[in-house]
């Protein structure tokens, strides 16, 4: 079961710099914490989103950890909260902040090409 979601993205440095910025200047975050490590010359970037769903009333929560270097840029998103279970027959037409982030990245590295890999991790460990 995979509890979260890592995007690797690869291609040309200079289009990894900028994507973490124009993500975040496109869908601005509830809160954003920077930190620049230069020796190795990686970058941090950790956002929170947040969003009330008033049909389920329920608040979720998407964590971005964004680490940015020279080589890759690797995207990990958490989605926390929200309800579980049977939630009835509603329909939102509204786009979530996951799926508009998702959309982001795949469109960014479409028009830059850049090459998108989805590292298949399971935060559950297996029992022997």
């Amino acid at each position: 079961m995979n509890l979260h979601t890592t995007y690797l993205i690869f291609g040309p440095s200079a289009s990894l710099k900028r994507m973490a910025e124009k993500l975040f200047k496109e869908h601005p975050p509830k809160f954003l914490h920077n930190r620049v490590f230069d020796s190795q010359q990686t970058k941090f970037n950790v956002a929170v989103y947040e969003e009330y769903e008033k049909q389920i009333n329920s608040s979720i929560t998407l964590t971005v950890i964004f680490e940015s270097t020279l080589q890759q840029n690797k995207i990990l998103l958490k989605k926390t909260g929200g309800r579980m279970g049977f939630r009835g027959s509603s329909i939102s037409d509204q786009q979530s902040v996951e799926e508009s982030v998702m959309d982001f990245i795949f469109d960014y590295s479409k028009r830059f090409g850049l090459t998108v890999q989805e590292e298949q991790v399971s935060d559950v460990k297996e029992e022997e």
